[in-house]
């Protein structure tokens, strides 16, 4: 049997399984039996299908069973300017290679609750599938972390099917509508996600309506694992910056910097960034993801 340790984390719902590598001296989570030892074999793509499985997969002790995805956090050689760690990320369905934001927020988290400490600071800096991101812990309440996440710039976003595409750390398209709250997700969701205008890699598909405070909502169908989930970091983040070229006024706006508030399922973030300066070449930089990250026990 293994002895290797799993951890249950959420980000304003979207849940994720998190191991870590490189960690012998890494406090006690959740055994996982009839497993191999060793990280590796959670890089299995049967292997995280299995664990992530909402009916017969990993079950936490709060009973819930299964996850969004899969992350594991690896130790890296200690060198000056070197990132603190690397964050692997994988989809329920065994799929990686993409940036997720909540995740990264978790992963931010967890790190800190191994008892590693930023190199350069305030800040972990880790490294993603996208490159290089910041993680700041800004407050803790128990097992609850408020976490601000530097994301990537967005770059090459464009006009379709009514919406917007942008890649922020993996591939989004977002549509506004007068009620997020009475779309189909799942019907809608699944039909825009295959569009060919996304072929051959689809995409994850935003739903977002402004409410009457200025702040907006968000529900997103999540390619991958091929459902709605409760919430989606680089959604999110996708949906603040479609908003600004929608013509959605931000709820603050300080100097360039432009802020918006969103509301998932089952919890709020806010979304920063700076937008290019001119209308016709639509970009944002400076890009930062703020919300909640909580051990799940």
């Amino acid at each position: 049997m293994s002895s290797l340790q799993l951890f249950k984390y959420s980000g304003a719902g979207n849940d994720f399984i998190v191991l870590a590598d490189g960690f012998p001296e890494a406090v006690s989570g959740y055994d996982a039996p009839a497993l191999p030892d060793g990280p590796d074999s959670c890089r299995s793509a049967d292997t995280i299908r299995r664990l992530c499985d909402r009916r017969t997969g990993f079950r936490a002790a709060d009973g819930r069973i299964g996850a969004d995805g899969l992350m594991i956090l690896s130790r890296l050689p200690q060198a000056a300017g070197a990132p603190d760690f690397r964050m692997e990320y994988y989809n329920s369905d065994g799929s990686g290679g993409m940036m997720c934001g909540n995740g990264g927020r978790c992963i931010t988290a967890f790190a800190d609750f191994l008892g590693l400490k930023p190199a350069g600071g305030k800040a972990f800096l880790f490294e993603a599938p996208d490159g290089l991101h910041t993680g700041e812990i800004l407050a803790r309440e128990g097992r609850r972390c408020t976490v601000r996440l530097r994301m990537i710039d967005a770059f090459g976003l464009r006009r379709v099917l009514g919406g917007w595409f942008m890649n922020t750390g993996t591939r989004h398209f977002v549509r506004f509508t007068g009620d997020a709250g009475c779309v189909d997700v799942a019907t809608e969701g699944a039909r825009l996600r295959w569009n060919q205008e996304f072929a051959p890699e689809g995409a994850n598909v935003n739903f977002v309506s402004r409410l009457p405070d200025g702040s907006l909502k968000i529900r997103t169908f999540e390619k991958g694992v091929e459902a709605e989930t409760l919430a989606c970091g680089t959604g999110i983040t996708a949906a603040a910056i479609a908003s600004w070229y929608e013509g959605i006024p931000p709820l603050r706006l300080d100097g360039r910097r432009a802020e918006y508030l969103l509301h998932a399922c089952t919890d709020s973030l806010s979304v920063d960034f700076i937008p290019a300066s001119g209308p016709d070449v639509p970009a944002a930089t400076e890009v930062y993801l703020t919300g909640p990250a909580e051990r799940i026990e």
